[in-house]
């Protein structure tokens, strides 16, 4: 009986960790850019003492193990805005931001101007460019950003010529999967993992990435998750009785 406790009792700290993960994927359903998160789990048989003398055998306990996170990095369906400043990814790659812990890596490419000048994220990190910041003069108007990220201006009361502000600057990992969420809808790198040049940069203009979590499959994941929770809390319920029973019947005293 000790041993379904403890069998299900690790079933369920996975299912609470399936859950947080889930809940976390359908908050951010609407989030631009964002990269849906899965559990994995796996079997760890418990060594523990067995005496092998009897008929049959005692057998190693089997538990679940929480083994990790993997990021679904497939495309989100790409939306269109018609923002100057907006801008999708097309295939591979993340926009590099500076952020107080240091440089970051995203797909949301929802960009504005601070007061600075400067493009920046929805939360104020200064977007990247091969060469450093991109800055802005007052007088700039008609910002056009190509498909392999070149910025571009037309300066005042001047319509025939543009004038370049910088080049975004996208980069990509060989191990994507080694990639730390980071908040803010970042990605951190762990050490020894450095960035490289996006050589086919596919950029477009005036539309967002939208979030590539499945609303339906994603609630669906935490309808099936619930319900198996209560079954195995009701089943580690019978066997906390059934242990009391059993107790109060050995207890008693024969007349």
């Amino acid at each position: 009986m000790e041993n379904a406790l403890l069998v299900g009792l690790s079933r369920q700290v996975a299912l609470a960790r399936e859950l947080d993960v889930v809940a976390n994927n359908i908050a951010n359903v609407n989030t631009t850019g964002f990269k849906a998160d899965n559990a994995v789990f796996q079997e760890f048989l418990m060594p523990v003492a067995r005496e092998n003398r009897f008929n049959p055998s005692d057998r190693r306990l089997s538990f679940v193990e929480d083994r990790g996170i993997w990021h679904d990095f497939s495309q989100g369906s790409l939306r269109e805005t018609g923002g100057k400043l907006d801008v999708a990814i097309g295939g591979d790659g993340y926009f590099v931001v500076q952020t107080a812990a240091g440089e970051r890596y995203t797909r949301n490419g929802s960009f504005q101007i601070n007061s600075r000048g400067q493009l920046v994220t929805s939360d104020g990190s200064l977007v990247l460019g091969e060469n450093g910041p991109i800055t802005f003069q007052q007088t700039d108007h008609s910002i056009a950003i190509t498909s392999e990220g070149r910025v571009s201006v037309v300066e005042g009361s001047n319509t025939s010529n543009e004038s370049l502000r910088g080049k975004l600057r996208l980069v990509s990992f060989a191990a994507p999967q080694r990639l730390l969420k980071d908040g803010a809808n970042n990605f951190s790198a762990p050490g020894g993992m450095a960035p490289e040049p996006v050589r086919n940069p596919r950029l477009i203009q005036g539309s967002l990435e939208a979030s590539n979590v499945n609303a339906v499959g994603e609630m669906t994941r935490m309808i099936e998750i619930t319900r198996t929770y209560t079954q195995i809390a009701t089943l580690l319920q019978q066997q906390g009785e059934l242990r009391r029973t059993a107790i109060e019947r050995l207890a008693e005293v024969p007349a």
